[in-house]
C-alpha cells in the first residue's frame, strides 16, 4: 500500500492509545497499560550514549541501544495485540508507529507497507528523531546512521507482531547530514549476511571487556553467592542480608538457633541454609512439624520406640533424634508440643541422651537443634503453656525473620525464582510480571508471606500465555489497586480523579482488621496519628513537603504536628 496525505491521516489516529496513559502523582508512576513508563530528559539519555561510545566504541553502544529498543518494541507489540485484537491488520500494525510517536521518540510517516508475512515490506520517514539530534549535539555529523535505539524498537515491534525476525535498515539519517531519517524493513532472511548480523544483539564481547571488573569484586561477594545460591535464598533486602550474616556467624558453632516469624516467611529454608554452610553439612537434615503429629505420638516420633512398647510395636524404631544423629534436627511449630514432651526435649538438649518409648537403654545423640515457631513463646511461658527452662535453653541465638511486607526489595527476585520454577514444572515460558502487577504486590500486606506469593505466581504462570508477562488482572484479585491519587489523562488532556481504588482498599478485610486491632490495642487517636506521622517521615526520608503529600495535608499542618510530636 502506497500512502498519500488522505489515507495517511486516518491511520495516525491514536485516541485509544492515549487513553491507556495514566499518571499517578502520589507514587510518581506513569502507566501505559500494564507497563511502567518514564519521562526522561534527552540530555540524560545523551550522557548514557556518550559513556557507552567513549568507553566501548560505537559498535558496542549500538548493540546495547538496539537491544534496549528491541525490548521496548516487543513490549509495545504485546500491548497493541491486547487493545486492537479485533481491528484490521493495518490498524494493529500502525499502533507501533503511533506509540513510537506518542512516547516522544520520533514522528513516523509511512511511505509504503506490505503486510504479507512472507514478503513483508515497510518504508517509513522519521522526523524529529531524538536520537539523531542528541548524537549531533554531542559529536556533530557522523559518518553512519545513528538512530540505533529507534531501529531496535522497529525490529522488536514488527518481529513480535509477525512472529518472525523482521529487520530494518536506516538508509537516510539526519545524524549523518541527510534531510530526514528513512528506514526500510524486510524479513531477516531477505537481507545479506552483514545486515543480518545487525540483528544479533549478543553482548558477549562487551561482557568480556567487563570481566576483569567482575573478578576484582568476586572475593567480596563469593560467600554470599556460594552459600545463598545453595538454597536459592533471595537476599536483596537489608534485613535478609543481616539474617544471612547472623547465620554465617552461627554456622561454625553448635549453638541452638530459634527461628521466629510469621507463617510462610521461610523459616525452614533459612534453617536448611544454616545446615548447608555448617560443619554438619554432609550429614542429615531432618525436619519435623510438631503441629502435624498427634499429641499421643509426639514422643515416639521424636525419641523412637522399643519393641513391645505398646500394641503393634513389633520391632524397634528410631525416632527423629536418632535419625538426625551427627546432623541437624529442625523442630517446626515448636509451641505445639505438650508440656510432657517439652520436659523430655529439654533433657535431650541438655544431656545429649534419650530413651526410646518403652525402653530403658540410654542412647547418646549428637544433634544440632534448630527450632521454629510463629507463636510468642514468652507469652506462652507467662500463661504456663510453655516451660520457662526450655524457652531459655532454646533462646540462645534467636533470629527473627521479617514478613514479606517488610522486605519488599526481595519481591522481584522471588518472583523471578518462582516463575522459573513453575515454568519448568508446567512446561511454560512466562517471561515476568507486568509493572502494574509488581506495583500492586508492593501495596499488598501479604498475610501468607512467601508461601502466598509462591502460590499466586504458580496460578499466574498457568493462566498466562507463553512468552508473555503475568498481568495484574489475573492474580491481583483483592489486592490494592493504584493509589487513590491516581489520575487519568483522557484524549482531551483533562485530569480525572479516580476514587474507586481508594474505596477498594477500604473494603478489604485486611484493612478493617487492621483498624479493629488498633482499637482493641488501646491506642488513642493521638497515638495513631503520631505513628502515622513517624512512618510517613521515614518513607519520605525526613522531607516535610513529601511527608505532607503522603498524608494529604498541607506543609504548615505537617510542621505543626511535628512540633507536637517532638514535645
Amino acid at each position: 500500500m502506497i500512502f498519500n496525505d488522505e489515507n495517511l491521516e486516518s491511520l495516525l489516529l491514536n485516541k485509544d492509545l492515549k487513553a491507556m496513559i495514566k499518571f499517578d502523582n502520589e507514587t510518581g508512576i506513569i502507566w501505559l497499560g500494564q507497563q511502567r513508563m518514564l519521562l526522561l530528559h534527552t540530555s540524560a539519555f545523551g550522557v548514557l550514549r556518550s559513556e557507552l561510545i567513549n568507553s566501548f566504541s560505537n559498535k558496542y553502544a549500538k548493540s546495547l541501544l538496539m537491544k534496549m529498543g528491541y525490548e521496548a518494541g516487543h513490549a509495545d507489540a504485546t500491548l497493541s495485540k491486547s487493545i486492537r485484537s479485533g481491528e484490521s491488520a493495518m490498524d494493529l500494525f500502525m499502533s507501533g508507529p503511533q506509540l513510537h510517536s506518542l512516547e516522544g521518540m520520533v514522528s513516523v510517516k509511512p511511505v509504503e507497507i506490505n503486510l504479507d508475512s512472507t514478503s513483508f515490506y515497510g518504508e517509513f520517514i522519521w522526523e524529529n528523531s531524538f536520537e539523531a539530534s542528541e548524537h549531533v549535539r554531542l559529536y556533530g555529523i557522523a559518518k553512519e546512521s545513528v538512530c540505533w535505539q529507534l531501529l531496535g524498537y522497529a525490529d522488536g515491534f514488527t518481529s513480535k507482531l509477525f512472529g518472525q525476525p523482521i529487520h530494518y535498515k536506516e538508509v537516510e539519517c539526519v545524524g549523518r547530514g541527510d534531510k530526514h531519517c528513512r528506514i526500510i524493513g524486510k524479513p531477516l532472511a531477505s537481507w545479506n549476511q552483514n545486515e543480518q548480523k545487525e540483528m544479533d544483539y549478543s553482548l558477549q564481547s562487551l561482557a568480556s571487556k567487563l570481566k576483569h571488573l567482575e573478578e576484582e569484586v568476586s572475593d567480596l561477594r563469593i560467600e554470599k553467592q556460594t552459600s545463598v545460591s545453595s538454597q536459592n535464598i533471595i537476599a536483596d533486602s537489608n534485613s535478609i542480608r543481616e539474617i544471612i550474616n547472623l547465620l554465617n556467624k552461627a554456622a561454625d558453632t553448635n549453638v541452638t538457633v530459634l527461628m521466629l516469624g510469621e507463617t510462610g516467611v521461610g523459616k525452614e529454608v533459612f534453617s536448611q541454609y544454616l545446615h548447608k554452610i555448617g560443619a554438619r553439612k554432609n550429614n542429615k537434615f531432618i525436619a519435623v512439624n510438631c503441629a502435624s503429629i498427634p499429641k499421643d505420638l509426639v514422643e515416639s516420633e521424636l525419641f523412637g520406640v522399643d519393641k513391645g512398647a505398646f500394641t503393634g510395636a513389633d520391632k524397634a524404631r528410631k525416632g527423629r533424634f536418632e535419625r538426625a544423629n551427627g546432623g541437624t534436627l529442625f523442630l517446626d511449630e515448636l509451641a505445639e508440643l505438650n508440656v510432657e514432651s517439652q520436659a523430655k526435649l529439654l533433657r535431650v538438649i541438655q544431656t545429649g541422651e534419650l530413651e526410646r518409648v518403652g525402653g530403658t537403654e540410654v542412647i547418646s545423640v549428637d544433634v544440632r537443634i534448630i527450632a521454629a515457631t510463629n507463636s510468642n513463646l514468652l507469652e506462652a511461658v507467662k500463661s504456663g503453656d510453655f516451660r520457662a527452662d526450655l524457652y531459655y535453653r532454646l533462646n540462645v541465638f534467636p533470629i527473627s525473620i521479617p514478613p514479606l511486607r517488610e522486605r519488599l526489595a526481595d519481591i522481584p527476585g522471588l518472583v523471578k525464582k518462582f516463575i522459573q520454577k513453575f515454568n519448568e514444572k508446567h512446561g511454560k515460558s512466562v517471561t515476568s510480571i507486568t509493572d502494574n502487577t509488581l506495583h500492586r504486590f508492593n501495596l499488598y500486606s501479604w498475610p501468607g508471606n512467601i508461601r502466598e506469593l509462591e502460590n499466586i505466581i504458580e496460578r499466574g504462570v498457568i493462566l498466562t500465555d507463553k512468552n508473555a508477562k503475568i498481568e495484574s488482572t489475573l492474580i491481583c484479585i483483592g489486592m490494592p489497586n493504584l493509589s487513590s491519587q491516581s489520575q487519568n489523562i483522557n484524549t482531551q488532556g483533562l485530569i480525572e480523579n479516580n476514587d474507586e481504588d481508594k474505596q477498594e482498599f477500604f473494603d478489604q478485610p485486611s484493612y478493617k482488621n487492621m483498624c479493629l486491632q488498633a482499637i482493641s490495642s488501646g491506642l488513642s487517636l493521638n497515638d495513631l496519628e503520631d505513628d502515622l506521622l513517624k512512618l510517613a517521615l521515614e518513607q519520605s526520608g525526613g522531607n516535610i513537603e513529601k511527608t505532607a503529600r503522603l498524608l494529604q495535608i498541607t506543609g504548615p499542618q505537617c510542621r505543626y504536628r511535628m512540633k507536637k510530636l517532638n514535645k
